[in-house]
């Protein structure tokens, strides 16, 4: 697909968002099943870091299109 000048300089934020919000909601949703099972909430809280920092990578990813060139 071409791309207009502006629009292939620009990061697409959309994109990334659309791609990185079913894991985001699926981790989160995780989070929600632990506590409602009754484990401890640190237990549940613990796994929250790092499902966030690999939401941000992945958006990051997506949105500065550093993958572009790798496929």
């Amino acid at each position: 697909m071409a791309l207009s000048e502006g629009e292939a300089s620009t990061p697409n934020r959309r994109r990334a968002a659309l791609a990185v919000t079913p894991f985001l909601l699926l981790g989160l949703a995780d989070v929600v099943l632990l506590l409602v099972w009754g484990i401890e909430p640190l237990w549940a809280f613990a796994i929250l870091p790092p499902i966030l920092f690999t939401t941000v990578l992945a958006w990051l990813a997506f949105s500065t299109d550093f993958l572009e060139d790798r496929t």
